[in-house]
């Protein structure tokens, strides 16, 4: 179905997107998974050709372009052309916007330039080994030491975690306070900074994701994010964006899922006839595209409110709802039409499925979604009883 939000210079920004993703990106891909990590080159590839925090500033490199679409189109392309490994998303959609909405004049200058031209690679490191989705229950301390902050804890499953020169850790500031956290940035080769192993995971391996341990970290008072204790508040703030950007990556897998099966419901034949000619092939590839189609149009009018900054944490959680069961969906589908051959890691689909299952938990579970949801309509017991 035609996408109605983008113009003819979308258009052509997408068409540059996908040659770069084909040209640099897809042919690295077989490589970075083998490796379990992708190459730092491909950051100031990406750099070079304007395609990292295309709404940064002019002031500090960026392009300065005030519409979220573009953005979008970065990571609808990087799936459908590129690597989903390769976490461009993340990088600019994700942990940057922290740095340009909370860091103080010296902090912007210091490390925006090096994040649009891809000399310096971020990551986030909230989750820890005991505290996921509660943040409350968040055991990494930052103490005041006067000229310089104190930390010591752990985090894990840290996207980026091997590549990332700046990494924006949540720490606990005030041990009287469940929500006093706070945001502070720790740099590349500070001495008591350490990183686990690559982790192994189901999917997703040309991203490097990783264990990281602060032992009596000194991290100046120039690298605090904020206002100290305002942590939680600012992850909020935040949040709705990130669980967006999961919205479109579900989408653009679900829709890269969708045409590998129906061109393999094509040509497969069995029974003398191609599958797809099969009713229930037939009218379950026919479900699907329905369901794309519609749940497409709720994220693209998603980003369109958050270009206006309406975008509400309810509705974004809607989003990353219903796009990552979608996406479920249909990758659950096109390994079962495909058969046996789904089944093998030779056929993409394959790659796709396993990829694809940790869309349902990350950013907030699907549980946590439909709590949000659940009492944004005013079923919340704290205030019905």
């Amino acid at each position: 179905m035609e996408r109605l939000i983008f113009d003819a210079e979308h258009d052509l920004f997408r068409e540059n997107v996908r040659k770069f993703m084909q040209r640099e990106v897809a042919p690295k891909a077989a490589r970075w998974r083998e490796a379990g990590i992708v190459d730092r080159e491909i950051y100031r590839k990406a750099g070079d050709n304007g395609f990292l925090l295309t709404w940064a500033d002019e002031a500090y490199g960026g392009a300065g372009i005030e519409d979220f679409r573009y953005e979008q189109i970065v990571y609808e392309e990087n799936i459908l052309h590129g690597e989903i490994g390769f976490y461009i998303n993340l990088h600019s959609g994700l942990v940057a916007p922290y740095i340009a909405g909370l860091g103080d004049p010296d902090q912007l200058q210091r490390w925006l330039p090096g994040c649009i031209s891809g000399d310096t690679i971020l990551a986030v490191a909230m989750t820890e080994p005991g505290a996921g989705s509660d943040l409350a229950g968040m055991k990494t301390r930052a103490e005041d030491k006067g000229d310089h902050w104190l930390l010591n804890g752990s985090k894990t499953y840290i996207s980026n975690g091997q590549l990332a020169d700046l990494v924006i850790v949540a720490a606990r500031t005030d041990p009287e306070k469940s929500h006093a956290l706070s945001l502070v940035v720790v740099e590349r080769g500070m001495e008591g900074f350490e990183r686990g192993q690559r982790l192994k995971k189901m999917g997703l391996e040309a991203q490097d994701t990783s264990e990281m341990f602060f032992r009596d970290v000194k991290v100046p008072k120039s690298n605090m994010l904020g206002e100290p204790g305002k942590g939680f508040h600012y992850l909020g703030r935040f949040l709705a964006g990130e669980r967006l950007i999961a919205g479109i990556g579900s989408m653009a897998n679900a829709q890269k899922a969708f045409d590998l099966t129906l061109a393999y419901a094509k040509e497969r034949r069995a029974f003398g006839r191609p599958i797809g000619a099969f009713q229930n092939a037939r009218f379950r590839l026919a479900e699907m595209r329905t369901e794309i189609d519609v749940a497409q149009c709720f994220v693209d009018q998603c980003v369109l409110l958050y270009n206006d900054k309406k975008l509400s944490p309810e509705t974004a959680a809607q989003a990353k709802l219903v796009s990552s069961e979608v996406e479920g969906r249909m990758v659950d589908l096109g390994v079962q039409l495909h058969g046996g051959a789904g089944y093998m890691q030779e056929y993409e689909i394959s790659r796709m499925y396993t990829d694809a299952r940790v869309t349902r938990i990350f950013a907030g579970s699907s549980e946590i979604m439909k709590e949000i949801i659940g009492r944004g309509l005013g079923l919340d017991e704290r205030k019905m009883n």
